[in-house]
């Protein structure tokens, strides 16, 4: 071959080459960041609308049906879901992947400017950003402070600490929770304004018209200008006390007189506690395409820069670092890279009993390792668990190709051939069989590479990997090996020196394999000569592989130990915060009996949607090693610890997950309100019935208690009331209004917050007791009570309103116990067969169930393209369409052992043992590549038949068990799932690792046989179309 003959004739330039692609995968590594995932671009809009005092049922009608019928025309449009709860509209849109984010968002953007009009005018700016699927916190920080009061620790961190991680390069979005913003409160004293005749709409008006400080014009004298300014903001807020805001009987009327004014806190909406203990936290959030592990990394360095500037007793902790675990799962890849890579070069001295065949075979290991990092570089992939994986199953195929190419050289070495002939004629002869082997591993990549959907998207960096480093050892096999085993003569060959203890030992191997390789010899033979027992031992035992595979049960992808997870708990629909707080002590004191907890981080109302009845929990568990009981045995303990607490709803999940939601979703859809509950109590009641099914959650099942005034219009007009008047009226005493500002000492702007004081409004009877101020004609200003005006009624109201597909939903959630997401999926679909619903309502499974099956889809469509591509490559090295169907019949095989070993391991049909069979159709093609086209060389060479089949099958066992125990080996570490998230890597390695044994052992004993039965068949061809032919 021109590679090899060139790499021999002119070492030189073989060492070149190898040293400039080690030199650039060097440079390129070390520009390679860490990450968990490969960074994937989900185009995702979110778009936020606060409606302050709303009710669900008026936030969907007014709001969130107005944006959805909106933005749903936009082209590409995927997904239109959305939630309206108390205050607050979220619709999400989700495109199709091919659509430009930035393009969509601004096109949403003019959508929702056309409707502003038709939207109320309560309403905050509706906030349209991109919605990062993965933008969980990249690390939170707790401060806390022994000195410091709760109102000046939430300043320092706004106005000092904050900005500081703000400006970090990276960091998307800084989110505080548990703060205690300062705020001037001025709580109105509804008797004081009755004796005064004075409305609460006079007191806001005379205080904005006061708090002022506004530029008048300029003096101008000569050469000097002068800017006139009158000063009306007070510099203390003991000066608002002073402000004049109307006047009376001839007098004027003070702030003071009619309100308490304090230099007090805003209303606490969120908390935030670290192993119980209050604390101002950060919730920091990295761009869009920022690297995780960089950008904890930074963080970590400001709080060593920050710590020595803050007050003394003030510290700043981290609580939740998703860096560690990615820097443990891709330490635990790199660990598996190289203990394969090790035990891959022990099996091949163990075979070709030469430490220099090792050396100069194993130098193709690290070459093809480093040189995959210039197209990672390249491409701007990064070292995540994706790229890492795909480097550690190849470990065994990267060696594949030097092995043969080195078997082959040593053969012809042995037969008396010098190092020039040896290494030239060697790799010739076998050089179509590895190219082809090759190709075909890197034709089943491909697709994988080029897959539709999400995992698509995941799964491009793995399978652009393995294709290019299996590439590059194919071009190291064919340069650097001959060239080696042309110059560097190996005494064990030339049988020159003593023979150590280790050589003796392997002597002894040898012999041993050369009497196997003699048994097979004879164990041909009989089959050629009992084809059709041969072929019947087969068929049995690929009937078994399907057997098994039918009882294996499937999921989206198996869970793995990541040493912490979330629970998000829902308190009463009525419970204050102070309610939820009660609560979550509660939980926190039952995980004390918990041992394995290292520590705890909890937040009440975090987030822009978050209500004072959201509490979420993340949990950090002890590292693997120090305690007895797995993640989800530490969940099981959690989940029972839970089930007696009274007043939560709790939600366990797996920290860092791309939703917050649980992996069984099923939505039932329709209009009315009251049907959906109906169906969904009855669905949750099945699905109860079900063993697994457990933390059943429905989304209409918590309604909120509320009161509703009801206006008599007749008695208000009367009055000279509106309802305007009155919604002004009571947001500002019950609600509280931010009026106007104060500027504090930095000049920063404070709210100056209206309202009545705590006490005067806890119960709607004191509320029919306030007055509104009215202008009746002919007698000036007058007071009437509410109670005249407004009746009351207590109602519910749901929690939230969740849509999808422009209709109303509810949803049925559900987390699995030792039950896969598939089996669970049949299960509540056979219980629910005889659940009835009115024309127009149906069942969906949404989330984690969708994208299993869409992801299943395109990957039955990559494993078909696998197929096809190796039978084309296959075709056009043997010249004829019937060889490679002995071949291709190995495929099959595979799925013997790879179902056996997944029942043995109890594993599940998931995307990565999806993922190991795809990759086992281009594995164990490679045997019966050597065995089929050695077949043909002997043949070519003059060689019977039945002898040219026996003889290929005894001269390609060695390299066949070499190539197979390298690929095995190769892959055990991974397999054997010992480090940091490698649960969810080990089924992809355990599938190939079953496939290839039984593959091999059925592939050895079919392939001949089939072999001949095709020759067989196309000679009778050949003769009944010749006979046609002279016919």
């Amino acid at each position: 071959m021109f590679l090899s003959n060139l790499s021999i004739k002119r070492p030189i330039f073989a060492t070149v080459m190898m040293l400039a692609l080690v030199t650039l995968g060097i440079f390129s590594y070390r520009r390679l960041p860490i990450d968990m995932y490969p960074d994937v671009e989900i185009p995702v809009l979110s778009i936020v609308t606060k409606f302050p005092g709303a009710s669900p049922e008026t936030v969907e009608r007014e709001v969130t049906k107005r944006i959805e019928e909106a933005v749903n025309p936009i082209p590409g449009v995927k997904h239109v879901i959305s939630v309206s709860r108390e205050s607050v509209s979220q619709v999400v849109v989700e495109f199709n992947l091919e659509v430009r984010i930035n393009e969509a968002s601004q096109e949403a953007r003019a959508k929702v400017n056309t409707i502003r009009g038709d939207l109320p005018q309560a309403i905050e700016e509706p906030i349209i950003q991109k919605l990062d699927v993965s933008a969980i916190p990249a690390v939170s920080l707790a401060v806390r402070s022994d000195r410091l009061s709760p109102r000046d620790l939430t300043t320092l961190v706004e106005k000092k600490v904050k900005r500081r991680f703000e400006n970090l390069s990276g960091v998307g979005k800084v989110d505080l929770v548990g703060e205690s913003k300062r705020e001037v409160n001025v709580l109105i004293d509804p008797n004081r304004l009755e004796a005064l005749k004075m409305g609460v709409d006079e007191v806001i008006s005379g205080l904005q018209a006061e708090n002022v400080n506004t530029p008048l014009g300029r003096l101008n004298r000569e050469a000097s200008e002068f800017t006139l300014r009158i000063a009306g903001k007070p510099e203390e807020v003991e000066g608002f006390k002073t402000m004049v805001i109307g006047q009376r009987l001839g007098r004027p009327v003070t702030l003071g007189e009619v309100a308490e004014v304090q230099d007090g806190m805003e209303e606490q909406r969120s908390l935030a506690l670290v192993n119980g203990i209050p604390a101002v936290s950060m919730n920091i959030l990295k761009q869009s395409g920022a690297n995780t592990v960089a950008v904890v990394e930074r963080v970590k360095k400001e709080i060593q820069r920050l710590q020595p500037e803050l007050p003394p007793g003030t510290r700043v902790e981290v609580v939740r670092d998703a860096s560690t675990f990615i820097r443990d799962s891709v330490k635990d890849v790199q660990e598996t890279i190289v203990i394969g890579a090790i035990l891959t070069v022990l099996i091949v001295f163990c075979f070709l009993n030469s430490w220099r065949s090792t050396v100069i075979t194993g130098l193709t290991l690290p070459i093809s390792v480093i040189s995959s990092f210039i197209v990672m570089n390249f491409m701007g992939m990064t070292l995540n668990v994706m790229t890492l994986m795909a480097l550690s199953l190849a470990i065994g195929l990267l060696i594949d190709d030097a092995i043969v190419v080195r078997e082959n050289i040593v053969r012809h070495l042995e037969k008396g051939e010098d190092h020039f002939t040896a290494a030239r004629e060697g790799t010739s002869e076998i050089g179509l069989a590895v190219l082809a082997t090759t190709l075909s591993v890197v034709a089943v990549f491909v697709p994988v590479a080029y897959m539709k959907g999400i995992m698509g998207r995941f799964f491009f960096q793995f399978g652009i990997t393995v294709a290019f480093a299996v590439l590059v050892s194919l071009f190291v096999s064919f340069t650097l090996d001959p060239m080696l085993s042309s110059r560097w003569v190996d005494p064990d060959i030339e049988r020159q020196g003593k023979r150590n203890v280790v050589a003796r030992g392997l002597d002894v191997f040898n012999r041993w394999f050369d009497r196997t390789a003699d048994r097979y010899r004879s164990l041909i033979a009989w089959a050629l000569d009992h084809r059709k027992t041969a072929f019947l031992i087969t068929t049995l035992a690929f009937l078994g592989g399907l057997f098994l595979f039918g009882t294996l049960q499937n999921e989206f992808f198996p869970k793995f130990d990541a040493g912490e997870f979330q629970i998000n708990m829902k308190t009463a629909p009525d419970a204050s915060i102070e309610e939820s707080r009660d609560r979550l002590a509660a939980v926190l004191t039952a995980f004390k009996k918990i041992p394995e907890i290292k520590h705890t981080y909890a937040t009440i109302g975090a987030g822009d949607t978050g209500t004072v009845r959201d509490v979420g929990l993340y949990v950090k568990l002890k590292e693997k090693k120090e305690r007895r009981r797995s993640q989800e045995q530490v969940q099981e303990a959690v989940r029972k610890a839970l089930k007696d607490l009274p007043g939560i709803l709790p939600s366990i999940l797996e920290a860092g997950r791309m939703d917050d939601r649980k992996p069984l979703l099923v939505s039932i859809r329709g209009d009315d309100l009251n049907l959906l509950k109906k169906y969904a109590a009855e669905l949750k009641r099945k699905m109860y019935t079900i063993p697994g099914i457990v933390d059943l959650d429905v989304t209409l099942e918590q309604d909120i208690p509320e009161y509703r005034l009801i206006v008599d219009r007749e008695r208000a007009v009367d009055v000279g009331v509106n309802s305007g008047q009155i919604v002004r009226t009571l947001g500002a005493l019950v609600g509280g209004q931010a009026v106007t500002t104060y500027e504090d000492e930095d000049g920063d702007a404070v709210n100056v917050r209206v309202r009545l004081p705590v006490a005067l409004r806890e119960d709607v009877s004191q509320i029919e007791q306030l007055d509104l101020s009215a202008q009746k004609q002919g007698v000036g200003p007058v007071l009437v009570p509410l109670g005249n005006l407004v009746r009351y009624e207590r109602q519910t109201t749901p929690s939230e309103i969740n849509r999808q597909g422009l209709s109303r939903e509810v949803v049925v959630s559900a987390n699995l116990d030792k039950l896969a997401l598939g089996t669970a999926v049949e299960r509540v679909k056979k219980a629910t067969e005889d659940l009835k619903m009115a024309p127009g309502y149906r069942i969906i499974f949404a989330g984690e169930t969708e994208h299993m099956e869409e992801s299943f889809g395109y990957m039955a469509e990559a494993l078909i393209l696998a197929i096809l591509f190796v039978y084309l490559i296959l075709a056009a090295q043997f010249e004829s369409f019937i060889d490679p169907l002995a071949i291709m019949l190995s495929l099959p095989l595979s799925l013997v052992g790879m179902a056996g070993m997944l029942v043995l391991t109890r594993d599940t049909v998931n995307m990565m043992s999806l993922i190991g069979l795809i990759l086992l159709m281009g594995l164990v093609t490679k045997n019966a590549i050597l065995l089929v086209d050695y077949t043909k060389v002997l043949r070519s060479r003059g060689m019977e038949r039945r002898e040219a089949i026996i003889t290929a099958g005894r001269t390609r066992l060695r390299p066949i068990m070499m190539t197979t125990l390298a690929m095995i080996f190769g892959m055990l570490p991974l397999a054997l799932a010992l480090g940091a998230g490698s649960e969810m890597r080990a089924p992809m390695a355990r599938a190939v690792i079953g496939g290839l044994i039984t593959s091999t052992f059925l592939t050895l004993l079919v392939v001949p046989v089939v072999y001949s039965l095709l020759d067989d068949l196309g000679g009778w061809v050949r003769r009944k179309w010749g006979k046609e032919e002279n016919q």
